[in-house]
């Protein structure tokens, strides 16, 4: 269960303002030119966006690996990365999740971007509305074994070794699990469970706790968007290797949508 305690807030929206959410990129993959051709529309609906947008919230699985070594990163992904810095430079809010393919962040980001990162779901308040916003791996029932390797591979010393890995050579091995974990797990994600959805039980049982408006995560790979009650609802943000969906907030209600050109 994540903890609910802190809660972070936005100032109020102005009047024609809106508030994006995207997840589930994943850059890099699966080769070069088909990756290139989706980070050029994401490019092109994030140019589109910036006219009405105050904030930005990227919920995980931007890139489909990350990892950040003292004096380098992964190759590729400039054209995205300087679309992000131009969006802060205009006084634009971004935020990024930490997802579960590419959780090695540190302050690349956040120094020469200016992207505000968090590493597990947060509450904030944005205009009166309570959101609860993560990526979504681990969360729900059923997923202790994936949380301890989750937090054995975050853990200080594993990664500290890593480093030590050449890039090449580490990049390299974390492209081959990558691939190899997505095989494994297409065709358990790719089925819609319906209210036994993981993410779905999830919310409800924090619903029960404390109240939030909407609930927005991103993992499962499929735009959802379910009512939880009246005052309460579950979205999924789905992915952008075919459905390029995304959600947009304007104040007062959450809309589901798709970009396309």
């Amino acid at each position: 269960m994540v903890n609910l305690g802190k809660v972070y807030s936005l100032q109020h929206l102005e009047p024609g303002k809106k508030i994006y959410f995207a997840s589930d990129f994943h850059l890099g993959v699966p080769d070069r030119n088909r990756s290139l051709q989706r980070e050029r529309m994401i490019i092109k609906w994030l140019e589109h966006i910036k006219l009405d947008a105050s904030a930005i919230f990227f919920v995980g699985d931007v890139f489909d690996f990350w990892f950040e070594y003292k004096h380098a990163i992964p190759k590729g992904f400039v054209r995205f990365q300087g679309k992000l810095a131009e969006l802060c430079d205009e006084g634009i809010s971004v935020f990024l999740f930490a997802g579960n393919h590419d959780f090695c962040y540190s302050d690349y980001l956040n120094k020469e971007l200016g992207i505000v990162l968090f590493k597990r779901p947060i509450q904030i308040n944005i205009n009166n509305k309570r959101f609860l916003i993560g990526h979504g791996d681990g969360l729900g029932r059923g997923n202790y074994l994936y949380n301890v390797i989750k937090k054995i591979l975050t853990a200080k010393i594993p990664k500290w070794i890593f480093q030590w890995i050449h890039p090449d050579i580490g990049i390299t091995l974390a492209k081959f699990w990558s691939n190899a974990n997505k095989k494994r797990n297409q065709r358990k994600d790719e089925i819609f469970r319906g209210e036994d959805e993981i993410l779905f039980n999830y919310c409800q049982d924090v619903e029960k706790k404390r109240h939030h408006d909407f609930y927005v995560f991103g993992h499962r790979h499929m735009p959802l968007e379910m009512n939880l009650s009246d005052q309460s609802t579950y979205f999924n943000l789905g992915e952008w290797m075919t459905s390029n969906s995304y959600l947009k907030f304007d104040g007062e209600k959450a809309v589901l949508l798709s970009f396309s050109l």
